[in-house]
């Protein structure tokens, strides 16, 4: 099939790869320059310099698919790409959109006569070899129609790819699926943590995540990725602990108290990350004043003060 990748970045490059090594041809487009042309001389993918050179090299109906941020940038792109597209052409928002903007885009386009999908992609920078996990929502046709292309994307012709439901349950399923991976990367990391302060048995992290990796309940590729990363340096020495979320989490959490569902270990793990950007938590100074308060308890004075 022929197919334009706006956006890209490390997902959408390699998404276009994984394509164009499939057979497909892809019609590349990004804000810089440079990345399009590095694409082109080395994996074969047709440039295009402008949303509308890009239509210009479609046949009708015309494929779009967008990697690009969630929000504003997401909203701009399609708001131009109605304005040059045909009516019958297929939009794919392939970004991590809020499924409430996905229910209101789907609509604006059913009305201007475009089709449209919306599409959880998972697989980070490892999906170029294995294959990227395909969440998708919208009509049935439209999904069948571009089967060529999940196919090709996917870890394997029936596997890790599926119409989840219509518009909007793709970009609700990747929500959810992303507040899970919160909750099982927190897990991991506490448990680490709390191996690494056992002074007793000095263990060895690394050797530790290789035995759970095979035949292990726990092996997972987190698992994989978070020993491959002991394998450089068990006490990450160059890190900083500082984590960000890129909104997927905090849907979850809201869907879970819109919805009267419990879920405290992917909200906890969420606010760990907000905990993760603090360099010294105003809650605990106030923690450690009250106690001090009323029972007399130890309280650490601030670097500053200890120099006065």
């Amino acid at each position: 099939m022929k197919i334009a990748m706006v956006g890209l970045g490390r997902m959408g490059a390699n998404m276009a790869r994984r394509l164009i090594r499939g057979g497909h041809s892809v019609v590349g487009y990004n804000r810089t320059d440079r990345v399009t042309k590095e694409l082109v001389a080395e994996a074969g993918l047709i440039s295009a310099f402008s949303l509308k050179d890009l239509a210009e090299l479609l046949e009708p109906p015309r494929v779009v698919w967008l990697m690009i941020p969630a929000g504003a940038t997401t909203e701009d792109h399609i708001d131009q790409l109605i304005h040059i597209l045909s009516p019958g052409d297929i939009l794919v928002d392939g970004g991590n959109a809020y499924f409430q903007d996905t229910l209101r885009r789907a609509i604006l386009l059913a009305d201007r006569g475009f089709h449209f999908l919306d599409v959880g992609v998972s697989g980070g920078i490892w999906g170029l070899k294995e294959g990227f996990s395909l969440m998708i929502g919208g009509d049935e046709k439209i999904v069948e129609h571009l089967t060529p292309i999940f196919q090709t994307l996917a870890p394997g012709p029936d596997l890790g790819w599926g119409r989840v439901g219509p518009h909007g349950a793709g970009h609700y399923v990747k929500m959810v699926h992303n507040g899970i991976e919160y909750g099982m990367m927190e897990a991991l990391a506490e448990g680490f943590d709390l191996m690494r302060s056992c002074k007793d048995f000095d263990f060895d992290l690394y050797q530790i995540s290789k035995i759970w990796q095979h035949g292990s309940v726990v092996r997972s590729w987190l698992l994989d990725l978070l020993s491959a990363a002991l394998a450089e340096d068990q006490d990450l020495h160059e890190l900083k602990g500082w984590v960000a979320d890129s909104g997927e989490g905090r849907w979850t959490v809201f869907e879970a108290i819109n919805n009267d569902v419990p879920a405290p270990v992917i909200t906890l793990s969420l606010f760990r990350r907000f905990e993760s950007r603090q360099e010294e938590r105003y809650a605990a100074k106030l923690l450690a004043a009250m106690r001090n308060q009323f029972g007399g308890h130890e309280v650490r004075k601030s670097e500053e003060q200890e120099k006065t």
